[in-house]
């Protein structure tokens, strides 16, 4: 497997050549890095007007590594080939290092940049990235790789040790000023240097920070971010002010995945501090926390999360019976969520209002926690990602187990595990009843492992003694409820009258409310049923647009256009052959009597569509009709010769998950001159679905376009 590193931007606030003075004194050895036994320089060669210079060396390393390995691998010491290439009249360095020993079994990679900082030309800014590849090390590939990321760890810690050593022993020697390098203009024989300021090529990096003077501006902060710009790095200052200490893997896949989301995601780019907590949820396996990350970016987009706090209004219902609300903050910072769980109504509540309208309550008070993490943030001067939750179980009963009730929690938790992880910093639960361990018992599947060890269990007044509430929340901001002073602007909750619960039919119907709000809409295909759509165009060279993301399965994309309308479809294909239904089969538009070319023609080149893809694009149409956009089953070209179902494939279908595939997708029709103004046009253009990769391929024709996003 290969490891890898990326940096985050290091800042020097001192001149670019003061730092190369600094940085040249490490070499031939560093007496302050022990492992860096010596160096000598093999080659060198310098441009006519001494603007470049070219260093390769050969760098002697002793690893600290035990005796015994070194003696199978039969070396003492590792030799390193370093190129230097610094640029005097660009003002960067350079560097390329790769490992001469044992090259054949193990690949190293490193590349470092010296670069002048872009907003201010006296700051230096220094990153890295590094590339670790062990095919084979004498059975010891695992031992041997933990022991080069462990000397690489530490060296890199040591590196701004380093050259601020070096700086502090220049000043000592009273060297303070190194001014640039100028080009040498001869005139005649006289030689002078023109004194001038070369311009700086680094690449923008954002400075965050708090401000530094009345007259100095805010920077960008991480919610300005922009998706697609692969030259937005993160300054290590920042992300200690910001995101907290992290180590330096740590922080190397916090940029590997904010780079990935650059590079291959086309809607907006989460905020850093919502990066870290999925690398934190999977314990930064960075597969596995962009897996869950991208889930959730789907699902925000597909339920318009972003939007929810300035479009969804809380009934009153709920602001009466809802016995909840933030309140002040804990010892640490983070904002402070009190719930009155055994006062509430919560069967009541369920019956009233629907599951839903519960979900989208939780959903909003999440959005409005990260909200929070952010102001405390700015206001306590250090990194707050979580909150603190405090639950009064006082009055919980068997009303609470209720099923319904019980369920709708069960599915709330779900919802919030996958889509907040890392938001609750800790549980504080009072008063717990006897009844408290079913519930829990009911809960606890549910919740990760990391979560429930910030579970704070106090039963009776236990939490009134030492170890109990004031060890985390100030007393005076101890609601007067639980024995404190301060008012707590919570309602008190009470019974539900029952003449406000709504029928089974009605809750039933908002089953899927989340669903139905969304623009866009969940789709299946079945092997030998697809799912087909019907558009209806009256004036030729209106402009179909379509996003859809591929969330399980292959699909084949297709779009037709016929001149007679397709008849009215009949979902039961089973019927007619005497077989009773099983099941919802899509309806097929496309009759089985119709021949391709005479009732009806292809107008789109056919599109594969693999799992996780999102496809965004447009068919500029030539003639008014009627069009079919048309996913079906991808399978081998034997399976797929029919678009038309079949018994024993729609059979199959029923009974095999595997050949099920499902879309999320979005349509629209605009009229050819309002295409490009169109607002909504555009961000169906640009925006796309989370679930992608590295590659990005195109393919378009002359009416009609397409992008997908792996």
């Amino acid at each position: 497997m290969v490891q890898e590193y990326q940096s985050p931007v290091r800042v020097y606030k001192h001149p670019f050549e003061l730092i190369m003075a600094a940085y040249t004194r490490r070499f031939p050895k560093c007496p302050l890095i022990p492992v860096f036994v010596d160096s000598e320089i093999i080659n060198e060669s310098q441009s006519k007007d001494g603007s470049t210079l070219v260093t390769e060396r050969r760098c002697v390393i002793d690893i600290e590594a035990p005796r015994l390995l070194k003696r199978i691998a039969g070396v003492d010491y590792l030799y390193f080939i370093q190129k230097n290439t610094l640029n005097r009249r660009d003002r960067t360095l350079h560097i390329e290092v790769q490992n001469e020993t044992f090259s054949n079994r193990v690949i190293v990679r490193e590349c470092c940049n010296y670069t002048v900082h872009p907003e201010n030309e006296d700051w230096t800014c220094f990153e890295q990235t590094a590339s670790l590849d062990i095919k084979s090390f004498f059975g010891f590939e695992s031992t041997a790789e933990k022991i080069a990321m462990k000397q690489y760890a530490s060296s890199i810690k040591k590196g701004k040790e380093i050259i601020e050593y070096y700086l502090r022993q220049l000043e000592e020697e009273g060297v303070t000023y190194i001014p640039p390098w100028t080009p040498p203009v001869v005139t005649g024989r006289v030689s002078t240097r023109l004194q001038l300021h070369p311009p700086s090529t680094a690449r923008p990096i954002p400075v965050r920070g708090a401000n530094n003077g009345p007259d100095s501006k805010d920077p960008p902060g991480p919610s300005e971010l922009l998706a697609g710009s692969p030259e937005d790095k993160l300054d290590a200052d920042y992300i200690r002010r910001y995101l907290g200490d992290l180590t330096l893997m740590q922080e190397s896949c916090l940029i590997r995945l904010r780079q990935w989301l650059q590079e291959n995601h086309k809607g907006k780019i989460p905020k850093d501090q919502h990066v870290l907590r999925f690398l934190r949820a999977r314990d930064f396996n960075l597969d596995k926390s962009r897996e869950l990350l991208c889930q959730s970016l789907t699902w925000r987009k597909q339920h318009q999360v972003d939007f929810l706090l300035d479009t969804w209004e809380r009934p009153q219902l709920m602001q009466d019976y809802y016995t909840g609300g933030w309140h002040h903050h804990d010892r640490d910072g983070r904002p402070l969520y009190v719930l009155r769980l055994g006062q509430m109504d919560t069967k009541g509540l369920v019956r009233a209002l629907g599951e839903e309208v519960l979900l989208r309550q939780v959903l909003s008070l999440n959005e409005e926690g990260l909200r929070r993490c952010e102001e405390n943030t700015r206001v306590f001067g250090r990194p707050i990602s979580c909150w603190t939750c405090l639950v009064d179980l006082e009055g919980l009963n068997m009303r609470h187990l209720w099923r319904p009730g019980v369920k709708a929690l069960l599915r709330i938790i779900e919802v919030a595990e996958a889509n907040y992880p890392e938001t609750l910093g800790r549980l504080l639960i009072l008063r717990a009843p006897r009844v408290f361990p079913v519930l829990w018992t009911l809960v606890s599947p549910l919740i990760d492992e990391n979560t429930r060890k910030k579970f704070l269990v106090y039963a009776g007044n236990d939490y009134q003694g030492p170890g109990g509430l004031v060890d985390y929340i100030d007393r005076e901001i101890i609601p007067e409820f639980l024995g404190g002073d301060c008012m707590c602007d919570i309602p008190e909750g009470g019974l539900v009258p029952k003449s406000l619960y709504r029928t089974a039919e009605e809750l039933e119907s908002e089953e899927n409310r989340l669903l139905i709000d969304s623009v866009y809409k969940s789709a299946s295909i079945f092997k030998g049923a697809p799912y087909e759509m019907l558009i209806e165009i009256s004036e030729a060279s209106s402009v179909i647009t379509w996003d859809f993301d591929v969330s399980k399965g292959d699909v084949i994309f297709n779009i037709y256009h016929s001149k007679r309308a397709p008849q009215p479809p009949k979902r039961d294909t089973l019927g007619t052959h005497g077989i009773p239904s099983l099941g919802p089969v899509n309806a097929q538009l496309i009759d089985r009597s119709w021949v391709l070319g005479q009732d009806y023609s292809m107008v789109e080149k056919a599109l594969v569509c693999r799992e996780g893809e999102s496809v965004q694009g447009s068919h500029v149409t030539r003639w008014p009709g009627f069009f079919i956009l048309q996913w079906r089953f991808h399978s081998s070209p034997a399976c797929s010769a029919s678009s038309l179902p079949r018994v024993d494939d729609v059979l199959a279908s029923l009974q095999v998950s595997s050949h099920k595939c499902k879309i999320m997708y979005y349509t629209e029709v605009l009229a050819s001159s309002d295409f490009r103004g169109s607002m909504t046009s555009l961000e169906s253009s640009h925006s796309g679905f989370s679930q992608l990769s590295a590659a990005t391929t195109s393919s378009s024709q002359s009416q009609a376009s397409s992008v997908i996003s792996r």
